[in-house]
């Protein structure tokens, strides 16, 4: 059993409710959770929101945050994880924007910036990771997935 399988058998055992919001990941955490037999107890949406203008109609994510901090930014990346808890009313919501690459990165934030979020008992934790801008976009993909399920793991244990 993969630990992201794991993970998820942790979250149906508490019956913790689950919805995401990718961007840079595409519905691949989407993908790990459907995956999973009998994990329609838990999960409960997945958005994929990546133009700035569906985080904006979908997540209520403001245009002005957008504007002055950009989409792939801790600000950002919060009010998705965070308005998304309010939208579906999941105890456990996980939201990612990121540059996977292969371009797409600026001096400030270069391929393979990433930003998880995280919003659970009241708290919203913010992740972020430099992932090398050598790898791949499905290598800074995938291993945002990784880091998604060991942080669900940190926080529900």
């Amino acid at each position: 059993m993969s630990k992201e399988s794991r993970v998820i058998q942790q979250l149906i055992q508490k019956g913790i409710s689950v919805s995401t919001a990718e961007s840079c990941t595409g519905g691949l955490i989407a993908a790990a959770f459907t995956a999973v037999s009998g994990v329609s107890k838990i999960y409960h949406s997945g958005i994929i929101t990546y133009s700035n203008e569906a985080k904006e109609k979908l997540l209520k994510v403001k245009k002005t945050s957008l504007k002055k901090y950009g989409a792939v930014s801790r600000q950002v990346c919060s009010q998705m994880c965070f308005n998304l808890h309010k939208i579906s009313k999941s105890q456990l919501t996980i939201s990612t924007t990121g540059v996977a690459g292969p371009s797409g990165g600026t001096k400030l934030k270069p391929v393979g910036t990433v930003f998880i979020g995280l919003y659970f008992q009241k708290n919203i934790y913010i992740h972020k990771l430099i992932f090398s801008s050598k790898l791949s976009r499905l290598q800074i993909q995938k291993g945002t997935v990784q880091e998604v399920f060991a942080l669900i793991h940190q926080i529900i244990n």
